[in-house]
């Protein structure tokens, strides 16, 4: 009789769990019936919501599955940094010297030593080029040298895809950044049968341009600006037609070696001012003694805004790279920055060893991460520093108004009340963030939607349709 009681007691503690998990009552049954759609049949969807004001799990599921996270990998590459680099931290581009300076001469070489600041632009450079100059050198009778010594060799990260070259969105890495590490070509319709009107923006002699456009009167979508990106050239190539009532446009692509370009803006720039300069551009480190002439300066509260609200995969990286640079030196890696994204995942209170990351960007397939994680990790920058809280929150793009949500939910109760981090990679689509429910309580959220094909409108759709319900709760009633 005592091994039947005991049989029958295992049997119903394993068979019905003692405490089922209770939700919101209204927000179960309208996401239970979204995961129901046929659209769910052949795709992965994984929920988890919390409610931050009152401290309480509102509804989950899938939310333990790894998924490909696309963009959302910078929710925590960014919410990192204002844990171990703080949101006055300074990415730091600095200009040396050494040799001496007599009769305004620089008898010596040159140093720009570049410190991850993705921002970097050419009116930065002009900057730099004025307190050169000011600092009493008219003519440079040594060399210029970048300085990369703060990064290790791997200008791309791990599981980056070899045919995304050349666009814009996969940049080479560097320490020393001009322009996003990118070049704007400009263009127009030229002549009837004459090739299109071409102009590199900024205008420099740094490329070689090969131009075999055609004018035409045609309809046609065959024209296309490239690189010679197959043999890691930087020759821009402009082939096929345009069509001649057109409108001026401009594109975007990467460039390789991008400290090379720096260095050939900065040579630029100096001899417009009148700086003579004989030498040779090269990377080189800067020598112990080199004095400084100038350090210009970005704080990474106004970098974390493009990193986030337009998803620039460039000032990530920069940011995974700073993390390794402050807190293991250099040469910075990007497994030493991701070391820091551990740390901040077990100081949430899970285990960093049950998810894989790869990059800072989320380019990468690799990262292996969980809808449970994105929330915690939301939640763990609400509740341990509202300063950090703040800018985070700050910088994810507003429903309907900015960034990659600027024409998302606008006809819905969700306008310009969700906070959210949009990821996005073919057959990938992920939105997580904050947002308000009806009576104002504070909710964190993450939807990762995967392995579907085609358009990630549909996914779209649904993630907008989980934030109007959360937008549309009364959660006092």
């Amino acid at each position: 009789m005592k091994k039947i009681t005991e049989f029958l007691l295992a049997f119903l503690i394993f068979s019905f769990p003692i405490f089922a998990q209770e939700f919101n009552k209204e927000i179960e049954e309208e996401i239970n019936e979204i995961f129901e759609d046929d659209f769910f049949k052949s795709s992965m969807l994984a929920v988890s919501i919390y409610d931050l004001t009152d401290d309480k799990l509102l509804y989950q599921k899938n939310e333990k599955q790894l998924l490909t996270p696309a963009s959302n990998m910078k929710i925590l590459t960014s919410s990192a940094a204002l844990e171990f680099l703080g949101s006055d931290y300074s990415f730091q581009t600095s200009v040396y010297h050494n040799g001496i300076i007599m009769d305004s001469i620089c008898y010596g070489d040159i140093f720009v030593k570049g410190g991850f600041d993705p921002e970097f632009s050419t009116d930065d450079l002009d900057t730099l080029v004025s307190k050169i100059i000011s600092y009493g050198i008219k003519e440079i009778r040594g060399n210029i040298y970048g300085d990369v010594s703060n990064m290790d060799s791997l200008f791309w990260g791990n599981g980056w895809m070899w045919d995304d070259d050349p666009s814009s969105d996969f940049p080479y890495l560097t320490p020393l950044i001009i322009n996003d590490a990118c070049v704007q070509i400009e263009f127009e319709p030229g002549e009837l049968n004459k090739e299109a009107k071409i102009k590199v923006i900024p205008e420099t002699d740094f490329f070689d341009i090969s131009n075999t456009s055609v004018t035409t009167n045609n309809e046609t979508e065959k024209f296309e600006i490239t690189r010679d990106w197959q043999s890691r050239g930087n020759e821009i190539i402009i082939k096929g037609d345009l069509q001649i009532s057109a409108k001026k446009d401009t594109s975007k692509i990467n460039i390789v070696n991008p400290e090379f370009y720096f260095l050939y803006l900065l040579k630029e720039k100096l001899e417009k001012q009148n700086v003579e300069f004989l030498g040779k551009l090269d990377t080189a480190t800067t020598p112990q003694f080199a004095k400084n002439i100038y350090t210009f300066e970005r704080k990474y509260k106004d970098v974390i805004v493009n990193l986030n609200k337009d998803s620039d995969n460039l000032n990530a990286e920069m940011t995974l790279r700073a993390l390794a640079l402050k807190n293991f030196g250099k040469p910075a890696s990007a497994e030493n920055g991701i070391k820091m994204i551990d740390s901040l995942i077990n100081q949430s209170g899970l285990n960093s060893d049950n998810y894989v990351l790869a990059d800072g960007s989320g380019i990468s397939r690799y990262n292996l991460i969980s809808a449970e994680l994105l929330v915690t990790l939301l939640k763990y920058m609400y509740q341990n520093s509202k300063e950090n809280y703040e800018v985070l929150k700050n910088s994810f793009p507003i429903s309907g108004i900015d960034g990659t949500l600027s024409n998302r939910m606008k006809n819905t109760k969700a306008y310009k009340n969700v906070n959210a981090k949009t990821g996005t990679l073919s057959g990938v689509s992920s939105l997580s963030g904050y947002l308000k429910s009806a009576d104002s309580h504070e909710i964190a959220f993450a939807i990762l939607i995967q392995n579907f094909v085609g358009s990630s409108k549909s996914a779209r759709n649904f993630q907008d349709r989980i934030c109007t319900i959360l937008s549309e709760l009364n959660l006092q009633q």
